[in-house]
């Protein structure tokens, strides 16, 4: 699934995977090593991540059901727990760096393709 910020007229990810099933949430990223420049993990139903059992640093977009950015976490390394944003229901999972790179920030309207 491709990604875009339409505020800020970037794509977020290009191949992003969708974590919307009780084991696949649980999972997430975990025996994972790294992710490429163009992929992420898109978690339904989510307010907090933690890092447990991680190998490398992420991301995250948290977003509302209308894909509305509701919180950023940029940079989260392994062994740590995001804030709790209490109006989202997305977590986008991507690459450390990927927020400053498109600029994404708090507010902005995404779009979900594929």
């Amino acid at each position: 699934m491709l990604i875009q910020n339409l505020s800020r007229q970037t794509i977020l990810v290009s191949e992003a995977r969708l974590a919307d099933t009780a084991f696949s949430r649980l999972k997430g990223l975990l025996g994972r090593t790294a992710l490429r420049s163009s992929e992420g993990l898109v978690i339904t139903h989510c307010r907090s991540i933690h890092m447990f059992f991680m190998r490398f640093a992420i991301d995250v977009v948290f977003a509302d059901r209308n894909l509305r950015v509701v919180g950023l976490a940029t940079e989260i390394r392994p062994f740590r727990i995001s804030s709790y944003f209490f109006r989202s229901f997305y977590a986008i999972e991507v690459p450390a760096g990927t927020i400053a790179k498109t600029a994404t920030q708090k507010g902005d309207q995404l779009a979900f393709e594929g």
